[in-house]
């Protein structure tokens, strides 16, 4: 095991070879009888000193003078002052110039002298331990930026490469169903085209995660007054009739700040959502109200409530869960796109469950 170092100062040659008595079995001693000389034998020895050990009354440049001009080459050093004095203004300089850690008065006690220098080297191993673990730290999350960028960009590239074949087989399958076929070509053709534009969503879906997660995703504010959320995809009006759900609307006629395609289909997810999750035969409330400087967007369905734990895994871009995803109905991406939309307007989603079911709400700042 390597021993840590130590600068004993003192204009009094014995009580440098004191102190280098005490101290050579446990720690590497060096020594000088001045503040200048003691600067010569730092910059003569390059490697770490852990403590430096100086008299306060010297000739020429006191002690606290000498650990100030040490700060800047050693300033992990921990340092102790020995003085025969006990003037409370020199303590005072000491500690605000010299950052001592210790400040004690000769004749010293040896006992109590050796346990501060064991206390002050404990504190610099400790030091170097956190600067290593600090700069492994900084090492790890480097390398973790460049593997998320890497990432990201292999999501995108690969996203982008999918969609010229999708659109030759989407392509190729509208021209198949349009031929005379007999009845199981058809339904082999149409099944093609179902998974194909299934594919097509999904891709396009993963692609909005991706920029809007690294900062992408490009953003056409306006001033806009949403006083309907009408026009629903053909998915979700045909679920609406096979549920018999009924949308009921209430919204307030106040401008806000909002990419007009984008709050759309967030607004058109949640309701999605809520039709899906919401008990047949129920009503479901789209509002909106102003809250402060903001206006509050609420979709309320009549539903079981959702476990926490579940609203966790949902958010998460592209968590796996079976009980999540329900890929018999979707790809379980739904609110975490609407929660990526909303983060690059900063907002979020959130959640509560009521008496009647489930509230999802957002926020965003009036015009």
């Amino acid at each position: 095991m390597t021993k840590h170092t130590l600068l004993c100062v003192d204009d009094e040659i014995d009580n440098v070879d004191a102190l280098e008595r005490l101290f050579r079995r446990k720690y590497t001693v060096l020594k000088a009888t001045s503040g200048k000389q003691a600067l010569e034998v730092l910059d003569q020895n390059p490697g770490p000193v852990a403590l430096i050990i100086t008299d306060q009354r010297m000739p020429e440049m006191t002690g606290v003078e000498f650990l100030e001009k040490t700060l800047e080459s050693h300033p992990e050093t921990i340092r102790i002052l020995l003085t025969g004095y006990t003037d409370l203004e020199s303590v005072i300089t000491a500690v605000n110039k010299g950052q001592i850690f210790r400040y004690l008065t000769k004749p010293w006690d040896p006992v109590d002298l050796s346990n501060t220098v064991d206390h002050a080297i404990e504190r610099f191993t400790i030091g170097q331990e956190l600067k290593q673990k600090n700069a492994e730290l900084a090492k790890a999350l480097e390398e973790l930026k460049s593997l998320d960028v890497a990432k990201s960009n292999f999501m995108i590239l690969i996203n982008h490469e999918l969609k010229t074949p999708l659109t030759s087989i989407l392509s190729f399958s509208s021209l198949l169903a349009e031929s005379p076929l007999n009845e199981e070509d058809k339904l082999m053709v149409n099944r093609i085209g179902k998974s194909a534009e299934r594919l097509k969503n999904l891709v396009e879906d993963v692609l909005l995660i991706v920029r809007a997660e690294t900062n992408q995703l490009k953003i056409d504010t306006q001033n806009i007054a949403f006083t309907q959320f009408d026009e629903q995809p053909k998915e979700v009006q045909n679920l609406l009739a096979q549920k018999h759900q009924t949308v009921v609307t209430k919204l307030e006629p106040l401008n806000i700040k909002a990419d007009v395609r984008l709050i759309k289909q967030v607004m058109q997810r949640l309701i999605h959502n809520a039709a899906k999750f919401g008990t047949d035969n129920s009503e479901i409330h789209v509002e909106s109200m102003k809250s402060g400087n903001n206006l509050r967007f609420i979709v309320h369905n009549k539903g079981p409530h959702v476990p926490l734990k579940i609203i966790d895994k949902i958010m998460k871009p592209f968590y796996i869960d079976e009980d999540v995803m329900h890929h018999s109905t979707g790809t379980g991406l739904g609110l975490t796109i609407c929660q990526s939309i909303l983060k690059s307007h900063h907002s979020t989603l959130q959640f509560k469950n009521t008496d009647k079911g489930v509230m999802v709400y957002f926020e965003l700042p009036l015009a």
